[in-house]
């Protein structure tokens, strides 16, 4: 039984990343199952810090990316999550390539919600390890589109 409450397409995931710090770093929605939520992120100049690694705030921002908009599709219209807190294990160290994340859930509450996710490098080889925590709330603008929404409205 799929986790999802809202209508999903990889074509419309990636569509919403259009203008904002997601589409910057290159992250791409790839896939998703019944459970899960996938993605990727390019390990390139524009990721790395100084010493020329993957930055573990890069990291962080494809886990916060991935579990965010997994847990707001969990959730039924006229609610929305939000980031309550992150933390994330950096384990190895990247110069190049792409790293893929999977988001998948813990807790899916009513108020709360808990998603693991872990980003790996081309070999399979963990590079983070991140636990994100939402808090649902209800959407006092429900009755405007999410367009509107997403853009102060």
């Amino acid at each position: 039984m799929s986790i999802w409450k809202k209508d999903m397409s990889l074509v419309g995931l990636n569509a919403s990343s259009a203008n904002t710090l997601v589409a910057h770093l290159g992250i791409e929605y790839t896939a998703f199952d019944d459970n899960s939520l996938t993605g990727t992120m390019p390990v390139a100049p524009y990721t790395h810090q100084p010493l020329g690694m993957l930055h573990g705030g890069a990291s962080v921002v494809l886990a916060e990316t991935l579990g965010s908009l997994a847990a707001n599709m969990c959730v039924p219209e006229g609610k929305y999550c939000v980031g309550l807190d992150i933390n994330a294990n950096h384990l190895r160290a990247m110069r190049e390539g792409t790293v893929t994340g999977v988001a998948t859930p813990v807790h899916l509450g009513a108020t709360t919600q808990v998603w693991n996710i872990t980003i790996q490098d081309e070999r399979g080889r963990d590079v983070c390890v991140s636990r994100l925590t939402m808090a649902v709330l209800s959407d006092k603008r429900a009755d405007k589109p999410l367009e509107e929404r997403a853009n102060g409205g």
